[in-house]
């Protein structure tokens, strides 16, 4: 137990542990692009970048781990990544715990795997987030886009296809905090850095 909880508190030092994430998030990306088959084939093509959240998220986490892999990583893209993976893997978790709630009958053993494995994108998120160095630029372009991402998903209606009509007051309003909460603890984060530097 004491060595899991050094892996956590160390993620960048064990290589072994990068390639498993690594493999881990494709295979999730993968499903995750096929569970939105049907929304995508409808969805205009200007349109495309901004549906998909969670696959895209954990396809970027992919590109962040393969750049840490290869020596050459991007802090702009790291943090891109794990805020992104975070917001939307606490929002599906949200989202799927509506549904197991509020629609008892519907909850299925996919929700179950949903909430989970969203869980999990969430955690490594959180995990890697607090041993990044960041700037403010940085961040004031990952804030753009989670709002820029919420504008189009609840504005203009591109939003991830819902279990039920009613969950859409719940997942605006999650998509909404979780981006103005997740720029507070960026925030934080950055501010304790500069302190340390």
């Amino acid at each position: 137990m004491e060595r899991f909880f050094r892996l956590l508190q160390f993620p960048l030092q064990k290589r072994w542990f990068l390639w498993a994430l690594l493999v881990i998030n494709i295979l999730g990306s993968a499903y995750g692009f096929y569970w939105y088959r049907f929304q995508l084939a409808e969805t205009p093509w200007y349109y495309l970048i901004f549906v998909p959240d969670s696959p895209l998220s954990s396809s970027l986490f992919c590109v962040a781990l393969t750049l840490i892999l290869a020596r050459k990583p991007n802090s702009l893209i790291q943090l891109w990544a794990y805020l992104w993976a975070i917001k939307y893997g606490i929002w599906a978790v949200i989202i799927n715990g509506d549904v197991a709630y509020s629609y008892t009958a519907m909850f299925s053993r996919e929700n179950l795997m949903l909430a989970l494995s969203h869980a999990g994108m969430a955690l490594e998120g959180f995990i890697f987030l607090r041993h990044l160095n960041f700037n403010v630029r940085q961040l004031g372009i990952v804030a753009a886009w989670l709002f820029i991402n919420d504008f189009v998903d609840y504005v203009l209606n591109q939003h991830p296809f819902l279990f039920a009509p009613s969950q859409l007051a719940l997942a605006q309003a999650a998509a909404v905090t979780l981006s103005l909460g997740l720029i507070i603890i960026a925030r934080y984060f950055l501010q304790r850095q500069n302190m340390l530097a």
